[in-house]
């Protein structure tokens, strides 16, 4: 979809969030009796010197800790959308783990994070440069993404049932809250959860990551900002949302696509 998000990744809750790391310890469930006096008697025999084949094997907690390296690459990828993080310009692993109240070890691993994904890359000594993007990546961005999901679109089009198509309709709409706000970092989330949901009925988990990968760069700001949305742009873009919806439910597959073509050719 078009370029989403205004808004900041440093501030605010994100900030005071991104150094807590949630830990949640799942306990083994207790051993029954039996097995418990079974364990003991062969844990006796093993002082004695006696081998045993029949131990009882002692279940290992399963450790579950919310990810601060998530926390920060969530922060990392709005600073992205919104431009705070400049094309061009390098930045530290330290100097942005002290922005977010962290040590630079998580910073880093986000990072190295986003250089997978194109949006950053290494310098040594020195940190991260954002990548510089022009006009040109974000056309050829916008074909390839047309080349796969317009005709998959097309395709769910004449499959997938009304009623299925009629559940997306909160996704939908709460793609045109979030351009209503004005915030390109609410909406490029938006825009990317409403393509999901429509992918994710074809039932090909690779096909949506790799979509959802590439409409994630398409969403990057130009060098100078020069492809930055205003508010009425997001509107606009969240509008063929609802109208591709309403085409599908409809099943008037002409507009299907017409919609799903220039939704696309327009750089969303």
């Amino acid at each position: 979809m078009k370029q989403g998000a205004q808004g900041s990744a440093g501030t605010g809750g994100a900030e005071r969030d991104a150094d807590l790391a949630v830990g949640a310890v799942r306990v083994p469930q207790q051993m029954r009796a039996s097995d418990a006096a079974r364990a003991r008697a062969e844990a006796n025999s093993g002082v004695r010197g006696e081998h045993t084949h029949s131990e009882v094997p002692i279940p290992r907690p399963v450790v579950q800790r919310a990810s601060v390296r998530g926390q920060i690459l969530d922060a990392l990828r709005t600073a992205l959308v919104t431009g705070e993080l400049r094309p061009g310009e390098v930045y530290s692993a330290p100097a942005l783990g002290e922005r977010f109240g962290v040590s630079a070890t998580p910073v880093r691993e986000a990072m190295q994070q986003l250089a997978l994904e194109g949006a950053v890359e290494v310098v040594p000594n020195r940190g991260f440069r954002v990548v510089e993007r022009g006009a040109r990546e974000l056309a050829e961005l916008a074909e390839v993404r047309a080349l796969i999901e317009v005709p998959v679109v097309l395709r769910l089009a004449r499959s997938v049932s009304v009623e299925r198509w009629a559940e997306l309709r909160p996704v939908a709409e709460a793609s045109v809250r979030a351009a209503s706000s004005g915030c390109r970092a609410t909406y490029a989330e938006a825009d990317r959860a409403f393509h999901r949901a429509v992918l994710l009925l074809s039932g090909n988990e690779q096909l949506v990551q790799t979509a959802e990968d590439l409409h994630r760069r398409s969403q990057w700001p130009l060098v100078g900002g020069s492809a930055a949305r205003g508010r009425a742009d997001l509107i606009a873009d969240a509008a063929e949302h609802t109208a591709l919806l309403d085409a599908l439910i409809a099943r008037d597959l002409d507009v299907v696509r017409g919609l799903v073509g220039g939704h696309f050719a327009g750089g969303s």
